[in-house]
């Protein structure tokens, strides 16, 4: 997902996500903690689609430490309940990309407000089956070890 946001990033001072955490940048904010600054996208999929972003500098998921996990996703849990509930919205989606599609070097989880038949159904991937149960052990096999 594609988040607009005016400028090309760099980590640091050249953070656009950062430069709105530290209130150098003007956003629409929903949500201030410890651990997190959440606030609308610029670009919105449909109206409320709220980015959350930890208040660190950390590029993606798998660089935000074990201690902040737990922190972070209640945040995300939070926002997702509360773009639901004010947006009037069926569901939510929310959804983070790591690297590849994430137009900003900065961990951002998205929350978009979701209605049936709102238009966005098998937009994000297309789905395909395993050859064979042989195929999927292996792959099973390939990201346990990653473990």
């Amino acid at each position: 997902m594609a988040t607009d946001t005016g400028t090309d990033t760099a980590p640091g001072a050249d953070c656009v996500f950062c430069r709105i955490v530290a209130g150098e940048l003007p956003a629409h904010r929903i949500l201030e903690d410890g651990a997190v600054v959440a606030f609308l996208d610029r670009r919105p999929l449909f109206p409320g689609h709220t980015l959350v972003v930890p208040r660190a500098h950390l590029e993606t998921l798998t660089d935000l430490p074990e201690e902040s996990v737990g922190p972070y996703f209640s945040a995300v849990r939070r926002v997702a309940a509360a773009v639901e509930e004010g947006m009037e919205a069926d569901g939510s989606l929310v959804v983070e990309n790591n690297r590849v599609s994430q137009s900003v070097p900065h961990l951002h989880t998205h929350v978009v407000p979701r209605r049936r038949k709102d238009g966005l159904r098998g937009f994000l991937w297309p789905r395909h089956r395993y050859e064979d149960e042989t195929e999927a052990r292996k792959i099973a096999a390939r990201v346990r070890a990653a473990l």
